[in-house]
């Protein structure tokens, strides 16, 4: 059986330096994490294609909430696929839906016509799809190497079932890549179809910024900890997920 990949999105440069350094095969480069990822600065990737030597996919996000794009929108994706792939990009990270929520066919070929033959993952708007059987046919028709998925649900444990029957269903067509809450027991279970051939997950941990001053007065986030904690890697959790596939 062939090398499961472990695949990490990270939100920062350290996170990603730290991904790389603790073994992730991987990465998938975004901001925003609140938003669950948007398209992160080209200026980011091409620091991180001097420091790191792993593939970095980049996702293609233009901003939060639901899938379905207008036309401006789906310019400003296919602009940031341009500027993005010439600082380095190894592949790319999106999705469309229309208002229905089925897949929008023609948005995704106009995407994937842009990555010019860079490997293309269709992200969790499968998740948010109205018939995810008839969504992996339209996304195998339309070309793309892999979809990123929970099963539909909020995590991976949940979904776990419908990830079992993805995987079967799509046997070599398309890979079928857990991700959303993934745990290093999932590898072995989801192993058993005989179809899995990566894997996302986070890895995730917040570790205490060096910053010695805040402001009482002031907040830029919902979130208390944003000043003082930084999202990052768990070189732990990394270890166990690299275990799982057999590293």
């Amino acid at each position: 059986m062939s090398k499961i990949i472990l695949e990490s999105p990270v939100f920062n440069v350290e996170a990603a330096m730290d991904a790389a350094n603790f073994g992730v095969n991987r990465l998938e480069l975004c901001a925003n994490f609140p938003e669950g990822g948007e398209t992160p600065s080209a200026g980011m990737l091409k620091f991180l294609k001097t420091e790191i030597d792993i593939p970095v996919f980049v996702m293609i996000r233009p901003r939060g909430g639901d899938f379905a794009y207008s036309q401006k929108e789906l310019m400003v994706m296919k602009r940031d696929i341009e500027l993005l792939g010439e600082q380095g990009a190894d592949g790319f990270v999106f999705g469309a839906l229309d208002k229905y929520g089925f897949v929008d066919i023609d948005s995704c070929k106009s995407l994937l016509r842009t990555a010019s033959g860079k490997p293309c993952t269709f992200h969790r708007a499968f998740d948010a799809s109205a018939d995810y059987f008839d969504s992996l046919e339209k996304i195998i028709s339309c070309g793309f190497d892999r979809i990123l998925t929970s099963g539909g649900k909020n995590s991976v444990t949940e979904g776990l079932e419908t990830l079992k029957e993805l995987l079967i269903k799509a046997q070599d067509r398309i890979s079928i890549m857990p991700g959303g809450g993934s745990k290093p027991e999932h590898v072995n279970e989801l192993r058993k179809t005989g179809f899995l051939k990566e894997i996302h997950a986070s890895c995730k941990t917040f570790k205490p910024s060096t910053n010695q001053f805040i402001n009482p007065d002031l907040s830029f986030s919902d979130d208390p900890k944003s000043f003082t904690h930084h999202l990052r890697i768990d070189q732990e959790v990394v270890g166990r997920f690299l275990r799982a596939i057999g590293e």
